[in-house]
C-alpha cells in the first residue's frame, strides 16, 4: 500500500463516513470531509481539444508523500526532463489526503497524471469516465510488460488505463540477527506460526508487531488468512460481492485471526506502520506482517542487510500459492489525456529506463517492466521478486480488489473494533454490502 498503497502501500483511508455522504460522491465516503485541504493541482501544457496536443510540460500529482518515494519519483521526473526536455511540476500530497480526496481531485482540476493502484480502484475511476485512455502508449510499452500486468492495466471498457510501475509482496518480515540469537524457525502452518508467537512472547518480545491507525494494514492480515482458509477465488468473489459476508466461511477467518490477536501489538490502534517498523528495527518485536516496503524505513545498510522474510503459513488450502503483491504505478486524468508531454510521461514510467531511475533509489519494490536492472538486487529484493513470480495467484490488497465504499466505510471500523476487543458482526457486515454494491 498500499495503500498502501500506499500504499507505498496501497490502501490508506480513514472511517467516520456516513453511507448518505459516501452514495453522494461516488462511493468514496471520505471525499466531502472538511478540515482536509483541497488537493491543489494545475494542468499546465493541455491543449484545447480532444486530441494530444504538443506541450513542452506537465503536472504529476503524488501521494507518495513518505521521504523515501518521493525521492524516487523526483529521479524519475528528473530523468524525464533531461531526456525528453519536458518540465515536470510535482504536486505531492500527504498520503492519506491523496487517497481520501481521490474523487473530488479528478473531478475538479486534477494533474495531468498521477500515482494510483491498479485492480478495482483503478476500473472503478476509469468507468466513472473521469481517466484518459492511454492504447496509444501501450503500443509503444506492452512489450515490456507480462499479460498479468496488462490485465491489470486494463479497463473495465476494454481500453488501457494504467502503467504499472512496481510492485511488491506482503509477508512476515523479521531482522535475521534476533532469530538466530533466539534459535526461531520460519514456521510453515499455522500450528507453527502461533507456537513461534508463544515462544517469542515469552522471550519478552511483541510476538506481531502491528500497526493500524491508518486502518488499512490489518486488511492484509484479513485477507492472508481468508485466502488462506478459504482460496484466493473466495477472496476475489467476496470483494465483488459474488459471496456473502453472513457465512461461516467469513466467520472462521476472525475466529482464526482471533488465536493471533494475544500475540499483536496491543498499542496497534495508536500506532502508524512506521512506527511498528521502528519498533522491529530495535529489536523489540519478532516479526511484522506488511508488504516489503516496511524497508524504506531502514537507512542503517547492516540494518536494512538484517532484514529477511517469509510468506504467510499455509492453513487449509492452497498452501501458500497466493500472494499479496498490490501493483502501484500511473494513471492519465481526462483532463491530461489532452497533454502529449503527459503520455510521454506515461510511456516513460513504463519503460526500463524510467523504472531503473526509481527503483535506485527506492529498492524496497519491484519493478514490473521487462529489461530492468536487476543487477543490483539484494538477497531481500532477490526472495520477494521470486516469491511473486513464483505465486499461482496475485491478490491487489482488500481495498484494491473490493468496491472503495466497502473497504473505507465498512471494513476499516469493522476491523479496527475487531482488533479492539475481538468482535465482529459478519450480519451487519452483509447488510451493509448488500446496500453499497446494489448502489454503484
Amino acid at each position: 500500500m498500499s495503500l498502501h498503497e500506499d500504499r507505498s502501500p496501497g490502501g490508506i483511508i480513514r472511517p467516520g463516513f456516513d453511507r448518505r455522504t459516501l452514495l453522494k460522491t461516488l462511493g468514496i465516503g471520505a471525499v466531502g470531509a472538511a478540515g482536509i485541504p483541497l488537493l491543489a493541482a494545475c494542468t499546465g501544457g493541455s491543449g484545447p481539444g480532444g486530441g494530444a496536443s504538443a506541450s513542452s510540460s506537465l503536472t504529476f500529482g503524488s501521494g507518495s508523500s513518505d521521504d523515501v518515494p518521493k525521492a524516487a519519483y523526483k529521479a524519475v521526473t528528473d530523468a524525464f526532463t533531461a531526456k525528453n526536455g519536458a518540465k515536470v511540476t510535482s504536486n505531492v500530497v500527504p498520503h492519506n489526503d491523496f487517497q481520501n480526496k481521490i474523487a473530488t481531485y479528478l473531478q475538479g482540476s486534477p494533474d495531468d497524471s498521477f500515482t494510483w493502484f491498479a485492480g478495482y480502484r483503478m476500473q472503478y475511476y476509469a468507468k466513472q469516465g473521469l481517466l484518459s485512455p492511454i492504447d496509444d502508449v501501450w503500443e509503444k510499452i506492452g512489450g515490456n510488460f507480462s499479460d498479468g500486468m496488462k490485465k491489470a492495466a486494463t479497463g473495465p471498457d476494454g481500453k488501457m488505463y494504467f502503467v504499472p510501475n512496481y510492485n511488491y509482496p506482503w509477508g512476515f518480515f523479521f531482522r535475521k540477527s534476533v532469530w538466530a540469537q533466539k534459535g526461531y524457525e520460519v514456521p510453515t502452518t499455522f500450528d507453527a506460526l502461533t507456537a513461534l508467537c508463544a515462544k517469542m512472547q515469552a522471550d519478552g518480545l511483541i510476538p506481531i508487531e502491528f500497526a493500524d491507525k491508518d486502518g488499512w494494514p490489518a486488511m492484509g492480515t484479513f485477507d492472508y488468512i481468508n485466502m488462506r482458509l478459504n482460496g484466493y477465488q473466495f477472496h476475489m468473489d467476496l470483494t465483488a460481492h459474488k459471496e456473502s459476508w453472513d457465512q461461516s466461511k467469513v466467520s472462521n477467518v476472525f475466529d482464526t485471526w482471533k488465536q493471533l490477536l494475544p500475540y499483536q501489538n496491543p498499542g496497534a490502534l495508536g500506532m502508524t506502520w512506521q512506527d511498528s517498523a521502528i519498533n522491529m528495527g530495535k529489536g523489540k518485536s519478532g516479526m511484522y506482517l506488511l508488504g516489503s516496503f516496511v524497508t524504506q524505513q531502514y537507512t542503517d545498510p547492516t540494518l536494512l542487510a538484517d532484514i529477511d522474510f517469509f510468506p504467510f503459513p499455509e492453513i487449509a488450502m492452497e498452501g501458500q500459492d497466493a500472494v499479496e503483491a498490490p501493483i502501484d504505478g500511473l494513471l492519465l486524468s481526462k483532463k491530461g489525456g489532452n497533454n502529449q508531454a503527459a503520455r510521454d510521461f506515461m510511456a516513460f514510467i513504463g519503460s526500463p529506463e524510467g523504472q531503473d531511475a526509481y527503483a535506485k533509489v527506492d529498492p524496497s519494490n519491484i519493478a514490473t517492466a521487462k529489461g530492468t536492472d536487476t543487477s543490483a538486487f539484494s538477497p531481500l529484493t532477490k526472495k520477494c521478486a521470486e516469491t511473486i513470480a513464483n505465486a499461482k495467484s496475485i491478490s491487489q490488497f482488500f481495498d484494491r480488489d473490493a468496491l472503495p465504499a466497502m473497504a473505507t466505510n465498512v471494513m476499516i471500523p469493522a476491523l479496527q473494533g475487531f482488533i479492539k476487543d475481538g468482535s465482529i458482526d459478519v450480519k451487519n457486515l452483509e447488510a451493509q454490502a448488500k446496500a453499497l454494491y446494489a448502489a454503484q
